[in-house]
């Protein structure tokens, strides 16, 4: 499978993640929906409780334009349920401990803090079409109106 950053129009790199609820999320059984996929650090850090809370305040909007919002980070299944009880989250959180998913779609990065390099979470987002192909890309996700801005171009698309 290809690594490198991914472009409006590729295939979506399959996914098979387990959830927090229990159940997988996987691409191939969201096939004919379209799915939001963001990637976030960490849970429960106050950029990536933000960011959930928002995209969880916008659920109903999303469930209306046939959109399943994903939030995926390297936590565990046990950390995701402890997140989403704390924040009363309502929107699907993926494990990916080993990292394989994140790195698929070019959101793990090289990161630089104080001076020093290293690997992490870019907070990315990716909207795939009902299609499974790439049909918006949010890169260095800056949380502040984000979740609107993805609601509004899944709403855009058909």
């Amino acid at each position: 499978m290809d690594i490198g950053p991914l472009d409006i129009g590729d295939a979506a790199p399959a996914f098979d993640l387990p959830t927090d609820g229990g159940a997988n999320a996987s691409l191939a059984a969201l096939k004919g929906r379209k799915v939001v996929l963001y990637f976030y650090p960490k849970d429960d850090t106050p950029g990536c409780t933000t960011e959930a809370i928002a995209f969880t305040a916008l659920k109903d909007d999303f469930a209306a334009a046939d959109t399943t919002v994903i939030g995926v980070s390297k936590d565990s299944v046990a950390a995701h349920a402890k997140f989403r009880k704390k924040h009363d989250l309502g929107v699907d959180l993926g494990s990916d401990p080993d990292g394989a998913i994140i790195e698929a779609y070019g959101a793990w990065v090289e990161k630089s803090m104080y001076g020093k390099k290293y690997m992490g979470i870019d907070r990315a987002t990716f909207l795939i079409d009902r299609d499974g192909k790439v049909a918006a890309v949010w890169h260095k996700v800056k949380v502040p109106g984000h979740a609107a801005a993805v609601l509004e171009a899944a709403q855009a698309l058909a």
